[in-house]
């Protein structure tokens, strides 16, 4: 693929994808769709993937930017789901559909049928994710599709290495896959949490936006690459320094967390596109490369097929006799197990959202074709198979999905209830700190002019913000409304009148008017203490909300919401006019 492929691809995908985004189609199917119609346009020549390009280039930063708008809270409560679908069911799925392949094609060799399971084995949640984000699904769903995605392709990874050994060697034995798995985990979460340790201490030092947000960029390279080379999963790497960053976030800049949201939502947009045109673009050549071989066409097209239906099967049936079992012991341990148990519809909808993507394009391509000096004859079998379980699932499930969950009338309502409830709690608290910001201004503002007056210029500079924060609240959850008390322990003075008698103070005059200069000069000393103190409330409420998201008390989610809206607010102040004074 030379760089004008690549250009030209990657044009079309994002042109594709904007225009499914604008009508509101699920934009990864739309790109598929286009590229299998594409694939067979005459005069359309192959489009070579090199297995790097995906593995080391797309996968990658894919990983890193889905880890770092992961909530660690709700993965690390959904941890044993997870660990269940991200290992348990890829080492399940990839036996299965090996032993199936086995027995099926007679000429495929047993490793090389394991091989084809670990190829299908591992889902891809992009189009899972933007089906379930716009329609609402639960955010227990979300956690556990995201988060088993973010493992399985390890598994998955590491399975596929196994199967390639046993392809070239003629054997690999369990206990060196348990102790490659083992190092695989190991060094990489270790090189993905040392590498994202220093990024955090050098983006705290450097404080410079545009350069913090190189450093995130050059991050998951860095990480895959580092790890891959010392024989550690490069995707956990990946995976454990986007939660570490992620979680780290409110320690950076507001800037650079304004500068970087936007810029991982385009390079999401990009790879993603990219991608799916790539699977779709494929099929043809596929195909063509098994009508070239010494194999029989409709043989491997029938084994494609039944692969596809033992992997969409495989899926549910572990799912829920996991689950099952696992509720059973939820019952009998509830209060050890902060999970909270799927509904049979919930269940349901995740045993449906197998969808496979980037790891089966990039493990099918990165096959290679030759063993030991000579062809590896079924490399043209497996490949059609891996290409039709990625095309057949994406199309099948990803285009279902939606109706499934609108039949279903499974929502996020009750979700959205309690984030309301406790964002407006939150709001409220982070008012009180800020408040207690301009309270302690009090007795420096005393000196100047009189405990009265300052105590009347404190309380008329958090009305604006308390009358805010208190519609907010009780727009979101009339319970969490401020009453009179409230309001006198806030501001300390009843609130009736107070922003007029505020004002009164301050046009106030002496008894010696001041010059034009040295009122210029007042008014810019005072404009900038009040851009100064203004910048201080807001930081006070953003630290009232990061602690009750460290505490618990706050879902990332809710937290992500106040923190974009306080860094905006800080960002709008930095940039004034006052700043120039």
């Amino acid at each position: 693929m030379n760089e004008f492929t690549v250009v030209t691809v990657l044009l079309g995908a994002v042109l594709v994808a904007a225009f499914a985004r604008r009508v509101g189609w699920n934009s990864p199917l739309v790109v598929l769709a286009v590229g299998l119609v594409a694939s067979f346009l005459p005069g359309l020549g192959q489009v070579e993937v090199p297995s790097e390009l995906i593995l080391g280039i797309v996968l990658p930063p894919l990983l890193y930017s889905a880890a770092l708008s992961s909530s660690y809270q709700d993965f690390r409560a959904a941890i044993q789901p997870i660990v269940r679908l991200g290992v348990g069911l890829v080492i399940v799925t990839t036996a299965v559909v090996g032993l199936t392949a086995y027995l099926l094609d007679p000429r495929l060799s047993l490793p090389a049928a394991v091989l084809l399971g670990a190829v299908v084995a591992p889902p891809d949640a992009v189009a899972a994710s933007a089906v379930g984000r716009r329609l609402g699904l639960p955010r227990q769903v979300m956690t556990l599709l995201g988060g088993e995605s973010l493992i399985n392709d390890a598994t998955s990874l590491t399975l596929y290495r196994l199967a390639l050994a046993a392809v070239y060697t003629t054997g690999a034995s369990l206990a060196q896959g348990l102790v490659v798995f083992a190092l695989a985990v190991l060094v990489g979460v270790s090189v993905g949490i040392g590498l994202a340790y220093l990024a955090q201490i050098a983006r705290s030092g450097l404080r410079d936006p545009t350069v913090d947000t190189v450093i995130g960029l050059m991050l998951p390279f860095v990480s895959y690459w580092i790890a891959e080379e010392y024989q550690g999963s490069g995707v956990l790497a990946v995976v454990a320094a986007g939660f570490f960053i992620g979680q780290a976030a409110p320690r950076t800049t507001v800037a650079t967390r304004l500068h970087e949201e936007p810029i991982w939502a385009s390079v999401d947009l990009m790879l993603e596109s990219f991608t799916f045109a790539l699977i779709g673009l494929q099929l043809r050549w596929v195909i063509w490369d098994v009508h070239r071989s010494d194999q029989s066409l409709k043989s491997a097209v029938f084994l494609s097929l039944v692969v596809l239906g033992v992997t969409l099967g495989v899926r549910p049936v572990y799912i829920y006799a996991t689950e099952l079992a696992a509720q059973a012991k939820w019952f009998r341990r509830r209060r050890a197990m902060p999970y909270k148990p799927l509904t049979w519809r919930e269940l349901l909808v995740t045993s449906w959202a197998g969808m496979r993507g980037v790891v089966t394009l990039a493990a099918a391509t990165a096959i290679p074709l030759r063993v030991d000096g000579a062809p590896f004859a079924e490399r043209a079998t497996v490949q059609l198979a891996a290409y039709t379980v990625a095309i057949g699932t994406l199309l099948i499930q990803g285009l279902s999905l939606p109706t499934i969950i609108r039949a279903l009338k499974i929502s996020s309502d009750n979700e959205r209830e309690e984030d309301d409830a406790s964002e407006a709690r939150v709001r409220l608290l982070a008012t009180r700190a800020a408040s207690g910001v301009v309270r302690g201004q009090v007795d420096a503002w005393s000196a100047v002019m009189g405990r009265g007056e300052a105590e009347k210029i404190a309380t008329w500079a958090t009305q604006g913000l308390l009358a805010r924060e208190t519609a907010a609240a009780t727009l979101m959850h009339p319970d969490a409304a401020l009453t009179d008390a409230d309001l006198l322990t806030l501001t300390g003075t009843a609130p009736p009148s107070v922003i007029a008698e505020a004002r009164e103070v301050l046009d106030a005059g002496g008894p010696k008017a001041p010059d034009r200069e040295e009122m210029r000069q007042r008014a810019a000393r005072l404009t900038s203490r009040i851009a100064e103190l203004r910048t201080q409330m807001v930081r006070a409420q953003r630290s009232v909300v990061v602690a009750e998201r460290n505490a618990g008390r706050l879902n990332e989610t809710v937290m992500r919401r106040i923190m974009r809206e306080l860094d905006l607010e800080e960002e709008a102040m930095e940039a004034s006019w006052a700043h120039r004074l």
